[in-house]
């Protein structure tokens, strides 16, 4: 029994190391998907923004809504259809994000090349709307 005094603090320690390592990868996950979710909602509403508060010569203010979305930094590239137009004969907006990487923070993907993974590109396309006039809400865009 003597001899056995420190072992169940050992193997607490090491099944504590393996249980924050599972929490954090977990944790670490969740914090991808949120990422995903945030770049696919950021699309939707800047060209949602886009078509309803004809800014098509305003682009900077569409990123700096969508960028206010975003828990990172990505290139943001917005299109107007056909190219050129103006407010009266625009059809539709596509909004992309691009070069979106995901920086893992857990012990596990941090060891490995994982470091940052590229996610994948988010685009919208929507159509014009009446533009100025979003009956949902009045605040949408100022």
């Amino acid at each position: 029994m003597k001899n056995q005094s420190g072992a169940t603090v050992v193997e607490f320690a090491l099944v504590l190391i393996i249980f924050l390592t599972f929490l954090l990868g977990i944790t670490d996950f969740s914090r991808m998907l949120f990422t995903w979710a945030a770049a696919a909602e950021a699309t939707r509403a800047g060209a949602r923004y886009a078509v309803v508060c004809d800014d098509t010569g305003q682009k900077a203010k569409v990123l700096a809504k969508m960028q206010a979305l975003l828990p990172q930094v990505a290139d943001i590239n917005l299109a107007w259809a056909p190219a050129g137009c103006t407010a009266a004969t625009c059809a539709g907006v596509t909004v992309t994000i691009t070069s979106l990487n995901y920086q893992w923070i857990s012990p596990i993907a941090g060891s490995a090349k994982l470091a940052a993974m590229a996610m994948p590109v988010f685009s919208t396309y929507l159509p014009r709307e009446v533009m100025r006039q979003d009956p949902n809400s009045a605040a949408i865009c100022s």
